[in-house]
């Protein structure tokens, strides 16, 4: 069994990853081929721009380069992030690709550490020598015409299986894109890849002292417009159970945040065809492995104000309405079905649609949403948590990063 990694050294995730995922696939029994690609051709391929991270607003920037350090530091490797990064790395992919398979991994290392770690410039011809040399291969065939022509055709051909990023992994005809999916991807090799908790593997390595639950609390950012938001909904209360640590449900309007931030009203239909394709399969994967049903609504997207403003009046409604519209393609936007809909769950209706429309409640949103922004908060959903022990509070965003907030209740705090 073998998994491929797909990947460039001028990616910091593909970085994290490279560091992880022979011990990971080795745990599944498995082999890794490393598949040197450019990213910059493969977003060409694709029509996408060439570096996505100068469309994206500060606030999503700002947490995106957080999280990589903070993936760093769960994992325990070093990550020192260049002050003129991206730089281009051409040259360095082509000297990964005439390495052997043999040779690739190491080789591959050696780039990544030099870009990541070292500070050293992998778009020198010197550093590039260097590194060449170390590993007995010829620095003038770097630039050979059938060592471009094996770079273009490989990245040609990872775009034609449906890569639109990386790190990539490919199991089969399958394809995970994201360091953090590199368990769900190792899942279809074999059955042992859960813990128990859904998938929220412990990635790292190291050993926390266990904290006493005083003096933390999670606040959980949330809007029923989510599929993200919903995901996170069905496992936040078990993970911070696991620690004793209360957890307060704080639904804000997405929308509002989303054009007050400058991030478009739906980002899901912004990205190109492939990805859009990709994130519902994602979606699907991480309801199964969570053991949740999941369903696209027919009616997406949907106007959330109204259940907002009921969740705020009976908190204890919100998870029937998550269920009801992600689970079974439930209206939950207008009165009549949203009436229904807490009727079935138990609820008095009535009382709460009323609420909907009280001036207190209305305003209870609008805060909402304005405290999230000021906290920093660029989407759902997003995991406060404070403690104690730190002055300020830690912001974690997406569902995906479940397994992240795990460790910090077990006694884990990053330093960005």
């Amino acid at each position: 069994m073998h998994i491929d990694f797909v990947y460039d050294v001028v990616c910091p995730y593909a970085y994290l990853a490279s560091t992880r995922v022979e011990a990971a696939a080795a745990a599944y029994g498995a082999t890794v081929r490393w598949r040197p690609i450019l990213l910059g051709g493969l977003f060409r391929e694709i029509g996408a721009p060439d570096d996505p991270n100068t469309v994206m607003p500060e606030a999503k920037a700002t947490l995106v380069r957080r999280d990589i350090e903070r993936w760093a530091d769960l994992l325990g490797v070093p990550l020192d992030r260049p002050t003129d990064h991206p730089r281009r790395t051409v040259g360095a992919m082509r000297l990964c690709t005439l390495a052997s398979d043999a040779q690739r991994p190491a080789v591959s290392r050696a780039l990544f550490s030099a870009y990541w770690v070292q500070g050293r410039d992998v778009s020198d011809p010197r550093v590039l020598a260097s590194i060449a040399s170390q590993h007995g291969l010829s620095a003038e065939a770097i630039d050979a015409p059938g060592t471009k022509a094996a770079l273009r055709e490989a990245t040609a051909q990872a775009a034609a299986q449906g890569a639109f990023g990386v790190p990539t992994f490919r199991v089969g005809d399958r394809l995970w894109w994201g360091q953090d999916r590199l368990d769900l991807a190792l899942s279809t090799l074999a059955s042992a890849g859960d813990n128990g908790t859904g998938v929220e593997v412990d990635h790292s390595p190291r050993v926390f002292e266990p904290m006493s639950a005083g003096g933390r609390s999670v606040t959980f950012v949330h809007d029923f417009s989510s599929p993200f938001s919903y995901l996170a909904s069905t496992a936040v209360e078990r993970v911070a159970a696991r620690h004793g640590v209360p957890v307060t449900w704080h639904p804000i309007l997405l929308g509002a945040l989303f054009r007050s931030i400058g991030t478009p009203d739906v980002p899901l239909f912004t990205m190109t065809q492939r990805k859009q394709q990709w994130v519902a399969r994602d979606l699907d994967d991480w309801a199964k492995a969570r053991g949740v049903p999941f369903r696209f609504p027919s009616h997406f997207p949907m106007r959330s104000i109204l259940p907002l403003r009921a969740a705020l009046a009976e908190p204890k409604a919100t998870p029937a309405i998550y269920r009801a519209a992600w689970g079974d393609d439930r209206r939950i936007d207008e009165p009549q079905s949203l009436a229904s809909v807490l009727a079935d769950a138990g609820f008095s209706p009535e009382p709460l649609i009323e609420a909907t429309n009280d001036p207190e409640i209305k305003e209870r949103l609008k805060s909402n949403t304005m405290q999230a922004e000021t906290l920093g908060v660029c989407g759902v959903p997003t995991f406060v948590v404070t403690d104690d022990r730190h002055e300020a509070p830690l912001l974690l965003w997406g569902q995906d990063r479940l397994g992240m907030l795990d460790a910090v209740l077990s006694g884990w705090w990053p330093s960005a």
